[in-house]
């Protein structure tokens, strides 16, 4: 399993420009609106989510790499406290048996 840190903002930024680009997509196949307003707003979204799609993936890549400089590779952890515990069956347990 992969990790995957970033900030709230990078969030945001890279979720904000697949929006636009989704809706500027959305928009040039549509036939909602009439076609010369349609044609202008879906190209500039359309442009706007283009652009910023190298900022953004590099963006992803900074991520991967801080999450591995951090140790994040391993996906379960170990607690100490626990060894030797008694886990009891929960609900739903026996359907994966």
């Amino acid at each position: 399993m992969k990790h995957l840190v970033l900030n709230p903002p990078t969030f945001a930024f890279i979720v904000g420009t697949r929006v636009a680009l989704g809706v500027g997509i959305g928009l040039l196949l549509s036939e909602r609106l009439p076609a010369e307003r349609r044609r202008t707003i879906g190209t500039a979204l359309l442009a706007v989510g283009a652009a910023t799609t190298v900022p953004a993936a590099i963006s992803v890549l900074r991520g991967l790499r801080r999450s591995q400089r951090r140790g994040m590779s391993v996906p379960v952890s170990r607690d100490e406290g626990l060894i030797g515990a008694t886990r009891y069956p929960r609900k739903g347990d026996d359907s994966f048996a």
